[in-house]
Parts: structure tokens; C-alpha cells; sequence
């Protein structure tokens, strides 16, 4: 019974808010409360609720002050350098800018953090998007596909999860399947290609001229013919210009605001240097993540604006992301902790496993890797490596699967894993896109899943899985 109500937990979540019957803080919080009730456990509901917080207030308290850095650096004019050298590439063309959004969230991940690679990527590329008319749930689902590959990084969780549950090296797992991440993130650059020529088939190929804004009374305008319907090419030397005047124009095109107060272009080596010694903090564990974006946002925000009215400006501006990720996350605590707490995660684990044919013993690895699909999605990366990796491996054991094989099979689910309701990261992304979580669900979880897909089959092919 507890398997049934489980999934049909998660189905009726995930129906509402793709229907947008409800909003996702509303869903996540009723929900679980309604099948609570359900379960006979009702009086529990407060324990629950309660254990999830709390196992989720330092991601939410990381995400706060998280949005408050990145925030404050916008602000300060940190990026600006990266949105004009995107720019640069794209050339106003939305089949580069996509390739470019999938690009600059690989490259980000590195840090091995969700929702930092999302602060930065949205960041950079939100006003571009917007200032173009392209689809914002194209760029999530770009970057939440690329963070999803990337996110197998030794140190970017499942990886290091998949070794202490299995006992094994993490290098062991991850160095083997490289080329069959690589192949996934491959496929995830040539999906963003195709739907970057979809999106210029919508808006046309605009040149910068079309484009092109100007400053007028201390506000950005768009200037410029053309409906961007038109088809001049935007390629250098061609009708849309030479190389002397695109770079001209070039440089007359600002997405943010290149004389806004909040610059501080005298200390832009400072809040760099600053950003690279956290990034590089993140990395090293030099200390918990919450903790060293509360000492950056303090610093950074005391530095650059040393005035108090001046920093309760810039915390008022940023309130709303803040207010809403924080939100998200303390909503998902009361799912997580509801699903957890009740034993429906566990019922729907063990029932996966028992419904696995005897026949299919010796091929556990691909069974595992195509459970990873479904089943990072709806738990947990501690709730599946923990909770079921351990019960697969033991069963492949029995017929000969390697812990390695399987251990690098359960990786093949992390870019649809990005995804899922239960990441916090991935309301971060939807928030500051300002994109509904069900349109970025019902958009990007075929492609994830192809990827996944992608992966697994190069790991059979190269022998790896």
C-alpha cells in the first residue's frame, strides 16, 4: 500500500503543477500533508515535516546568501565581461546563443555545485534571452541538462555517494566512464544546436543592427528595422557587416546596463579574486558551503557598498529570488520528509528491485542504469545510492556484475536527476529565469532522459558499464 500511495504521490504532484493546477510551493507543501493523512500517519506529519527542514536548512540557508553573492556581483559588473564575450560568439543569433548557454553551464560546473553553475549561467544569459525574445525554458533545460552530465564530477555528490556506499574508489568509478560522460555531453551541445535552430526559425536570423540599444535618458532602448523576421546573415563579412563594424556594433550593444550605479569598476579584481578564492573554497572543503557564502556576501556587499542605505538597497533588490528559492526548499523539506518519513521511499525502492526478473541477473548493470532514470528523479541522491544501490549491487554480485560496473551504471540518471522536484538547485534556476517549474518539466524531461540514454548506451558500447 505504501508503494502505491508513494508514486501516486508523485504522479499527482507532478500533474498538478505541469497543469499548473497548483503552484509548486502550494503542491509541495499540501500534498504530502493530504497523502499523510492518507497513510494513517497524520499525527506524525509536524515529526516529519520537522526532520526534513532540518536536513534541508543549510542548503536553504546556502541558497539564500548564495543569491545574495551572485546578486551583488551582477550588480557590481562581475559578468558583464562574460555576457559580452558570449555576446562576442553569438553574434545575435539565437542557434549560437543556446550552444553558448550549454557551453558556459559546463564550464561552470566544474565548481561542482547545482546552483551556483545556475546562479552564474541565468545570470549571464537571462537578459539575453529576454532582450531577444527567446525561450527562457530552452535555456534551463540547456543548463540543467549540461549541470546534469557535469554533476558526476568526483566531487560533485553522486559519484562520491555511489563510493562510500559501495566501499570503492571514487576515481575507480568516474575516470572509466568519462568517455561515456563525454558522449552525453556532446549529445546535450548538439540538442542545444537544434534547438537553437528552431529558435532562430521563430524570431529569424537577426543581425546586431535589429538588436542594437542605445542609451536614452539613462535607459536602454531598442533601436533598429526589421520585425526579426528578416534573413540578413549575421556571420561577418557577409550583409550583416564587416568585421570593423560588427565589432563596432558590437561594442555599442550592452545587455546590462553599462551606466548603471551599482558598477564598481575599481574593484573589479577584488570581487574576481573573491569569487575565485570561494569557488575555490567550495572545492577544496575548506569550509561548509553555507558558511563561506555568508562570509562572501557579507564581505562582498560591505565592500563594495560601505553605505547601510546603499546595502539595504541591494538586499531589497534581491529579496524576491531569496524569498522565493528559500520558499521552494522549505516546501520540498515537507515533501522529502513526508516521503521519508512515512516509508513510502522505501516500499518503492524495494518493490523496483523485487520486480526485476531472475532472467535479467547477469545484465544488473543495465538494469541499474536504466533504473537511475526514474528513480533519481523521484528520490533523493542519498536515498538511491544508500538506500538502493547497495540491494542492486548485492544482486548483481550474485551473478557476477562487478560493485565498479554497477556503481558506474547508477550515474547514467543525472541529467534527468537535475531536474527532478527534489533538487533544490533546480528552483533556483526556474526562479531567477523566472520560468514555470511544470513548462521547465514538460520541456526538459525527454531530453534529459534521452541523454541519460545517450550515456548509458556509449558505457555499454565501450565496454565501461
Amino acid at each position: 500500500m505504501l508503494t502505491i500511495l508513494g508514486f501516486a504521490m508523485i504522479a499527482t504532484f507532478l500533474v498538478l503543477i505541469m497543469m499548473k493546477k497548483m503552484s509548486p510551493i502550494a503542491a509541495l507543501v499540501l500534498i504530502p500533508a493530504l497523502f499523510c493523512v492518507f497513510v494513517g500517519k497524520g499525527a506524525k506529519l509536524g515529526d516529519y515535516v520537522i526532520d526534513g527542514v532540518t536536513s534541508l536548512a543549510p542548503t536553504a540557508a546556502m541558497l539564500m546568501f548564495a543569491i545574495v553573492y551572485f546578486g551583488v556581483m551582477i550588480d557590481v559588473g562581475l559578468f558583464d565581461p562574460i555576457v559580452r564575450g558570449i555576446l562576442k560568439f553569438a553574434k545575435a543569433d539565437p542557434m549560437r546563443i543556446v550552444v553558448g548557454t550549454a557551453i558556459l553551464a559546463a564550464i561552470v560546473s566544474l565548481d561542482g555545485d547545482g546552483s551556483t553553475t545556475f546562479m552564474i549561467t541565468v545570470s549571464a544569459m537571462y537578459p539575453l534571452y529576454k532582450r531577444l525574445k527567446m525561450s527562457l525554458v530552452v535555456m534551463t533545460g540547456v543548463a540543467a541538462m549540461a549541470n546534469g552530465v557535469m554533476n558526476t564530477l568526483p566531487w560533485g555528490g553522486p559519484t562520491a555517494r555511489a563510493a562510500t556506499a559501495l566501499k570503492l574508489d571514487a576515481s575507480d568509478i568516474f575516470v572509466p566512464m568519462i568517455p561515456a560522460l563525454a558522449v552525453g555531453l556532446v549529445g546535450v551541445f548538439v540538442m542545444s544546436y537544434f534547438f537553437g535552430l528552431r529558435e532562430r526559425r521563430r524570431l529569424g536570423v537577426l543581425t546586431l543592427d535589429e538588436v542594437l540599444v542605445e542609451e536614452k535618458e539613462s535607459e536602454t532602448v531598442l533601436v533598429g528595422a526589421g520585425s526579426g523576421n528578416t534573413k540578413a546573415p549575421v556571420t561577418s563579412g557577409g550583409a550583416g557587416g564587416t568585421d570593423a563594424e560588427d565589432d563596432e556594433e558590437q561594442e555599442r550593444f550592452t545587455v546590462l546596463d553599462p551606466q548603471r550605479a551599482t558598477l564598481r569598476p575599481k574593484l573589479y579584481w577584488f570581487n574576481a579574486l573573491v569569487t575565485v578564492t570561494l569557488l575555490t573554497a567550495m572545492i577544496m572543503e575548506w569550509l561548509p558551503i553555507p558558511v563561506l557564502f555568508m562570509l562572501g556576501a557579507a564581505l562582498v556587499l560591505t565592500v563594495n557598498f560601505p553605505h547601510i542605505p546603499d546595502q539595504k538597497a541591494r538586499l531589497a533588490a534581491h529579496a524576491d529570488n531569496v524569498l522565493n528559492v528559500s520558499g521552494m526548499v522549505f516546501a520540498a523539506a515537507v515533501f522529502t520528509g513526508v516521503l521519508q518519513g512515512t516509508g513510502m521511499v522505501d516500499h518503492m525502492a524495494r518493490w523496483m528491485v523485487d520486480v526485476i526478473p531472475e532472467g535479467m541477473g547477469p545484465h544488473m548493470a543495465l538494469v541499474t542504469g536504466v533504473l537511475s532514470l526514474p528513480l533519481t528523479y523521484f528520490m533523493s541522491n542519498d536515498g538511491f545510492y544508500f538506500g538502493v544501490l547497495p540491494v542492486l549491487a548485492e544482486a548483481g554480485a550474485a551473478h557476477g556484475v562487478s560493485p565498479l560496473e554497477m556503481a558506474r551504471a547508477s550515474l547514467v540518471g543525472q541529467p534527468l536527476h537535475m531536474s527532478s522536484p527534489l533538487v533544490p538547485a533546480v528552483y533556483v534556476l526556474v526562479g531567477m529565469a523566472k520560468v514555470e517549474f511544470g513548462d521547465h518539466t514538460r520541456f526538459v524531461v525527454k531530453w534529459a532522459a534521452l541523454t541519460c540514454l545517450l550515456i548509458l548506451g556509449a558505457g555499454i558500447l565501450f565496454g565501461i558499464i
